[in-house]
């Protein structure tokens, strides 16, 4: 059966130009994406993006703007009976200038994840896996360099 999943980010931005993305490692795969996750059902997408924060990081954000929505058709990395929905939104937090992360080696080779500050340049889209988030890559380097 075809279905959808809907999905949804959060970009944190801090003072240096740099935003927050995450290494993963799960089922065997290891990639680098934007913080966040799946709308589980009777969730909004904004609350469903503070869970994911805090789920993944204990952190507790604000949800802003909304910056992208795919509008076009894209199959799911991880299920090809799927159809991806995906939200950005930036979002913010309290403590953003004491928000620091450990070194770690990458990829990551056991399950979890783990995060950095990355700058925002062209580097930054080629480190992405995902198609959308290369493509909100794209964009945020069009807006701040």
């Amino acid at each position: 059966m075809n279905s959808f999943t809907i999905r949804v980010y959060g970009l944190l931005l801090n003072k240096n130009n740099e935003v927050l993305i995450s290494d993963e490692h799960r089922n065997g795969l290891s990639f680098t994406k934007f913080p966040g996750g799946g709308l589980e059902f009777g969730e909004g997408i904004g609350s469903a993006l503070i869970r994911e924060y805090r789920e993944e990081m204990e952190l507790d954000v604000i949800v802003e703007s909304l910056f992208y929505v795919n509008d076009h058709f894209q199959i799911s990395a991880f299920n090809d009976k799927m159809q991806l929905i995906s939200f950005y939104y930036f979002v913010n937090t309290q403590d953003i200038e004491n928000l620091t992360f450990g070194t770690y080696e990458i990829p990551l080779k056991k399950n979890g994840e783990k995060q950095r500050w990355v700058a925002i340049n062209k580097e930054l889209e080629e480190l992405l896996i995902f198609p959308l988030d290369k493509i909100v890559a794209s964009k945020l380097n069009e807006m701040f360099c």
